[in-house]
């Protein structure tokens, strides 16, 4: 593999630029792309606010976080990724969504290139079949907030080359970053573990065991969390909870993984946590109350 310059990103949501924030503070060229002009607007005044929050605080001086900023282009056609020697997409937890964008980029990645998911829970193996080059595929899930969580999990299928895992775990190093390595199992490491937590904590409200209150501030007390349950929920999106554990239930088929009705019911009704306003708590006052 030739050495990492340009990284592409796919999908300027909060994950998308939280990557291509970290990556132009590395000294990476970031070409980030969105087929919503809106959305990459957003995104840049986002990455612009969070970078100017980390000179504030001593992270970064003026001028590197000029040229930071400086380091990030933006456009709404993949074609903009053809020199790209790192694409990482970071679209919706929706497989369909993933193979359309991966079908997409055929014949416009140059051949060195490799090409990253940041699912949070679906196959890497099956995402890899559907691009050129499925020895050039890896999955490269970082955590939210990017800027601020320190893992990176790496996750190789069935057919990512030891050069792909290998150019990877530097690039993974030269953000200061952590990486753990996970098998190509549903949910990887962390969700597989966190998601069902969360899960049963939707289950101990739908039974009427604790309110939302309790439930989350005894977690947060109890078992040190710096966040409860239900309000890490609304934070991470109730809708990307529900698709991380419909992962689990069909991948390993077991009952233990049946998404909560309760969440179910809440991403129905669009529900969705902090990004709709409402979730298992409301957010438009001046301070979050719970709606159950």
């Amino acid at each position: 593999m030739s050495k990492i310059k340009t990284v592409g990103v796919i999908g300027a949501g909060q994950m998308g630029r939280g990557i291509a924030h970290v990556f132009a503070a590395a000294g990476y060229d970031v070409i980030l792309t969105d087929i919503s002009a809106g959305q990459l607007e957003a995104a840049m005044s986002s990455i612009a606010k969070n970078l100017a929050r980390q000179t504030a605080k001593g992270l970064l001086t003026e001028a590197d976080e000029k040229a930071a900023f400086a380091r990030i282009k933006s456009a709404t056609d993949v074609a903009a990724l053809s020199d790209c020697d790192l694409v990482i997409e970071a679209a919706s937890e929706v497989q369909a969504v993933k193979k359309e964008i991966f079908a997409s980029l055929k014949g416009v990645l140059k051949p060195t290139a490799i090409l990253a998911s940041n699912t949070s829970s679906l196959s890497i193996t099956g995402l890899a079949a559907g691009t050129e080059k499925p020895e050039n595929f890896i999955g490269i899930h970082f955590m939210n907030p990017v800027p601020v969580m320190k893992l990176v999990e790496v996750i190789r299928g069935i057919a990512t080359a030891k050069e792909t895992f290998e150019a990877t775990k530097e690039v993974v190093a030269s953000l200061n970053k952590t990486m753990t390595v996970s098998e190509d199992f549903p949910a990887f490491i962390v969700n597989r573990i966190l998601m069902p937590m969360i899960n049963e904590a939707i289950y101990t409200l739908y039974e009427g065991v604790g309110s939302v209150e309790a439930i989350d501030t005894g977690m947060k007390l109890g078992a040190n969390h710096p966040m409860g349950p239900l309000e890490l929920a609304d934070f991470i999106g109730l809708d990307i909870c529900l698709a991380i554990m419909q992962v689990l239930y069909e991948g390993l088929a077991d009952s233990k993984y049946r998404p909560c009705p309760l969440l179910v019911k809440y991403v129905e009704a669009g529900w969705l946590g902090r990004k709709t306003g409402r979730g298992f708590y409301d957010y438009s006052g001046d301070t979050p109350a719970p709606t159950r």
